[in-house]
């Protein structure tokens, strides 16, 4: 059975989409994790047979220009490799590489900001998704 999910280190998206959608099929894993890090987790994700549902580097965000990142997929039993997927992912890590962290990432009174923005951009994809059911 396909179920939709979204990776985030976003803490902000804690409890978000069970209050906002009560009924949406959407498991959201928050985990501790880098910018890059989650591309990566996504990616393992992508390698078990599930397929994006929203564009890794989502928005005019540079790579590391944020510390926040969220990522819509759907995790489908069985599947085949999505290739379009994996090429995705992929090529948003390696940009991910070319950049180098911003220092004012870190600065605690910007980090709601940086949130709101993944916020906005992972509930898009969402209110997406929930209309074609």
């Amino acid at each position: 059975m396909n179920s939709f999910q979204i990776i985030t280190n976003n803490p902000s998206l804690e409890g978000e989409l069970s209050h906002r959608y009560p009924e949406a099929p959407i498991d959201v894993s928050f985990r501790k994790l880098s910018f890059r890090s989650v591309l990566t987790a996504v990616r393992d994700e992508i390698h078990g047979g599930a397929k994006l549902l929203s564009h890794p580097l989502s928005g005019s965000v540079k790579p590391l220009e944020t510390p926040y990142k969220s990522v819509l997929i759907e995790r489908r039993d069985g599947a085949d490799l999505d290739l379009d997927s994996l090429s995705l992912i992929e090529n948003a890590i390696q940009a991910c590489d070319k950049f180098i962290e911003q220092d004012r990432i870190h600065i605690p009174e910007l980090q709601k900001d940086f949130q709101l923005v993944d916020r906005s951009l992972i509930l898009t994809a969402v209110d997406s998704l929930l209309s074609d059911f």
